[in-house]
């Protein structure tokens, strides 16, 4: 099976979980950031998974970023050399396999991705396999909250059940 899981991330949070969640589904997943999931990487795909950060209540967009690189807040420096999600998604070939979403956000009442993410997929063909997740991190550039990454792993395991009973 062909199974890929994309991402956007900006401090390597959800690069992480992206990981974890494809170590969780198995040695035929593959990890990809947004600049390298080409379409032609992703066609014929029997899962993606797709995930990326929520900042400002919503999932990342270039307004954010662009407030990000001229006023870069303290810690480690964001990396922006890759395409949002939201751009992805707009790319993303018609499918018919299966998809399921995540993001990486604050904890409260900051908003969600995931949901919107799902949406996306399903518009293009992809048939949602398992409820969209959100996985915790502290403040805006992290860490993940511990824990998380063995979450995003069981939640990759539960994925890949998920989609050998689907065929």
């Amino acid at each position: 099976m062909k199974v890929v899981v994309v991402y956007e991330s900006l401090w390597g949070n959800t690069a992480a979980v992206a990981r974890a969640i494809a170590d969780g589904i198995g040695a035929e997943a593959r990890a990809l950031s947004t600049g390298e999931a080409t379409p032609e990487g992703v066609a014929g795909a029997d899962l993606i998974v797709a995930g990326g950060p929520v900042l400002g209540f919503k999932l990342s967009a270039q307004k954010m970023r662009d407030g990000i690189a001229k006023n870069p807040p303290k810690g480690p420096a964001a990396d922006l050399s890759q395409p949002l999600l939201r751009t992805w998604l707009e790319q993303l070939p018609a499918g018919h396999g299966r998809s399921a979403a995540f993001d990486t956000q604050a904890k409260g009442p900051f908003g969600k991705g995931a949901p919107t993410i799902a949406k996306e997929l399903e518009a293009r063909g992809y048939v949602r396999l398992a409820e969209p997740e959100g996985f915790i991190v502290k403040g805006q550039t992290g860490p993940l909250r511990d824990g998380e990454l063995e979450r995003a792993r069981a939640w990759g395991e539960q994925l890949g059940r998920a989609l050998q009973a689907a065929f």
